[in-house]
């Protein structure tokens, strides 16, 4: 039976072309494969990805072959393992250069503006603070005043919690020490019940500023992960706590983790394996 990556005989350009895009897939399948962990000592072997990939060894050869040509795929002299190239980190590199991320998050943001009907930020860290870069006003009558390049503490607010959340001990230590100060009645001034806010944020995916850095003004926010697992940009939703209820607290969380996970899809970006790091030991549940 012949090979159904071969291109096909005779004039048939339509089956050639199929046959040929069919071939390039089980190519670009085979360089998923290698970028993937399973359980393999470094570098995988002919007959792993025949089995992985459910290819025939010979046509793995001959898909592999191209990829081999532009180091896409290496293979180790002594073992004969296949491995990753050293043009993957070229292209990976490109990417990440000229990406844009306030234009490729964008229509996510006003999707969820417009799903919501509250003001959307896109936000980063900067420890202690945040940073607002992108904004999406709410179509109600009262709106957010933030703008964009303006910062706010991240201990009493939905999106330095969750920077937080995915953080190391010395960025939380570093929060910390400048100080808690309570900006509203409902501001969390202490270490240990933020570190449990905070345990409370992994848990659920997103966070909550119930009033914290504002008075009247209620938040969620959930994280975009990077292409490390790391948390660099987030997104919230804030509005009057009049609107933003605490019965649509959980909602609005579901709709924004939906949407961050997709935004993290899209930009290559994934949580880390094994899960985020952690600040210190959690002190109990959330407040």
């Amino acid at each position: 039976m012949p090979d159904p990556g071969t291109p096909a005989d005779g004039g048939d350009t339509t089956g050639s072309r199929r046959n040929s895009s069919s071939s390039l897939r089980r190519a670009l399948a085979i360089l998923l494969f290698l970028a993937e962990d399973h359980g393999h000592p470094p570098g995988t072997t002919l007959a792993e990805l025949s089995t992985g990939l459910q290819l025939s060894k010979s046509t793995v050869l001959r898909l592999i072959a191209p990829l081999r040509d532009v180091r896409l795929v290496d293979q180790d002299p002594e073992s004969g393992r296949y491995h990753l190239g050293p043009q993957n980190a070229l292209l990976g590199q490109l990417y990440l250069e000229r990406l844009d991320i306030r234009r490729a998050v964008a229509p996510f943001l006003h999707e969820l503006a417009g799903r919501i009907g509250e003001t959307v930020h896109l936000l980063t860290f900067d420890p202690p603070e945040i940073v607002y870069i992108d904004k999406v006003e709410s179509p109600k009558p009262v709106r957010m005043h933030s703008r964009i390049g303006s910062r706010q503490p991240a201990y009493c607010t939905a999106t330095g919690k969750v920077f937080l959340a995915h953080s190391t001990d010395e960025v939380f230590a570093k929060v910390v020490a400048e100080g808690m100060p309570a900006r509203t009645s409902n501001t969390i001034t202490g270490p240990e019940r933020l570190r449990a806010e905070l345990e409370a944020v992994r848990r659920h995916g997103y966070a909550i500023d119930d009033v914290e850095n504002e008075e009247g003004i209620r938040c969620v926010a959930a994280p975009i992960f990077d292409h490390r697992g790391a948390v660099t940009t987030a997104i919230s939703v804030s509005g009057p706590a009049s609107r933003v209820t605490l019965d649509r607290v959980a909602e609005i969380g579901g709709l924004l983790v939906t949407t961050t996970k997709s935004i993290s899809e899209h930009l290559g970006g994934a949580p880390a394996p094994g899960g985020a790091a952690r600040p210190g030991k959690s002190v109990g549940g959330a407040p």
